[in-house]
């Protein structure tokens, strides 16, 4: 065996356990979609039977006397079929990936005759010496028109590439750098192989660039499920923010309803304050991104103004906010409030108490909403607590913030809101 030997065998056994590893990857890959596995099931396993066709080819022309040359004969045309096949299934994926008809595409065509003419000229070569041949003691010879069995391959190659650049538009970012990578190695590879006569490194070149192709596609189906996932949420957030838009609204015209019929003139300042609330603030409720905690305390100071005018002495309200340099989720706090209200006020209670308070925790802030209510109800079917599920659920989704509910010592209850540091 001379060094050259040792070599190809080693691209072959490489080129081997890089088809292996893809088809087996590809098996277990999550996102992918059923048609792209299907895809590289097919080309990893077909690769796989060509590398193999090429390792007993080159076996059979170390280790095996003339006895075998039909073997050898054998094995490398099953070699150079299987291999000619990859370049036509990567168009017709080309153009999947590009949404098109392959029976429609003129590329298709195209890529089909080329292979077609390499097809007759790989059968031709059987009966003839002029392209390659192997002698009857088992040696292989190339002829001297073997160029001409590469020209098509190189073309497909080349009709590959001009239909990538063609249909870039059409293609992530991902999907561009999988296809350029598939077709740039092996065409590299075979130049090369042109060049140095006996050195295998189309082998290695095509598997290689099978398996980068199908690490950039695999990414690009990850790209697109997060993509996918964060549009869910996105999709999730604005439905609840709609849910709980009007439940504002309601109550707060409820409340200026009653004040109407105790006190025209307070019901007229609270429309107004109302009114300005809506003007300067209704964007800020429609955002899906979080905003400053300031723009929320707002919300909470409005709404509250209200109330205390519907309901006077039985309404206390405290603030003791000194930290305020944070952002939350929009309508975080204004419906815990609102709900401490709601469960709290009434003519057979006491007077309500509300304290808000917030405070640096260091790694993060925390918003504590306290009453002195009659105590948290966890909800049933019949009364279930929407906005403050509402409320945990954003808070998950847009910044991994937590809400916590406990009861006061002295009757009432605590709303804890965690917010992460951003």
């Amino acid at each position: 065996m001379s060094y050259i030997d040792f070599i190809n065998l080693a691209l072959a056994v490489s080129g081997l356990s890089i088809a292996a590893l893809g088809l087996i990857m590809n098996l277990a890959a999550p996102y992918m979609s059923k048609k792209d596995q299907k895809f590289f099931a097919v080309i990893f396993s077909m690769m796989i039977l060509y590398i193999s066709s090429d390792l007993l080819e080159q076996l059979s022309f170390l280790f095996l006397g003339p006895d075998y040359a039909l073997l050898s004969k054998a094995a490398l045309f099953m070699e150079s079929l299987l291999s000619s096949l990859l370049m036509p299934l990567l168009t017709l994926y080309l153009l999947y990936c590009s949404g098109e008809n392959w029976r429609k595409s003129p590329i298709a065509v195209a890529v089909s005759a080329l292979w077609l003419v390499y097809f007759i000229l790989l059968s031709v070569t059987q009966f003839t010496t002029a392209i390659y041949y192997i002698s009857p003691d088992n040696v292989y010879h190339r002829g001297p028109w073997y160029p001409l069995l590469l020209i098509p391959p190189a073309l497909i190659m080349l009709s590959n590439l001009i239909a990538l650049y063609r249909r870039r538009n059409v293609l992530s970012r991902r999907q561009r750098q999988a296809f350029a990578v598939y077709f740039i190695i092996p065409l590299i590879c075979m130049l090369i192989q042109m060049m140095a006569y006996g050195i295998l490194m189309i082998v290695l070149g095509t598997s290689a660039g099978a398996f980068f192709m199908f690490v950039f596609m695999r990414q690009d189906q990850v790209d697109r499920y997060i993509e996918q996932q964060n549009e869910n949420a996105r999709q999730r957030i604005s439905i609840k923010i709609l849910q709980m838009r009007p439940h504002f609204i309601y109550n707060t015209m409820m409340s200026i309803y009653y004040l109407i019929g105790e006190d025209k003139e307070k019901a007229q300042e609270v429309i107004l304050d109302f009114t300005d609330y809506l003007r300067h603030n209704f964007t800020a409720i429609s955002k899906e991104e979080m905003i400053s905690f300031p723009e929320e305390l707002e919300h909470a100071r409005v709404y509250l103004a209200v109330e205390k005018a519907r309901f006077e002495d039985k309404l206390f309200v405290e603030f003791d906010t000194p930290y305020t340099s944070f952002r939350i989720p929009s309508l975080t706090l204004q419906p815990v409030v609102e709900n401490a209200v709601k469960y709290g006020v009434s003519p057979e209670l006491k007077p309500l108490y509300i304290t808000i308070s917030t405070r640096d925790t260091g790694n993060g802030a925390e918003i504590r909403v306290e009453d002195t209510g009659p105590g948290y109800r966890p909800a049933d079917d019949n009364e279930p607590h929407i906005a403050l599920e509402n409320i945990r659920e954003r808070l998950k989704m847009m910044c991994g913030g937590t809400l916590e509910i406990s009861q006061r010592d002295a009757g009432g209850t605590i709303v804890t809101i965690s917010v992460p540091q951003q």
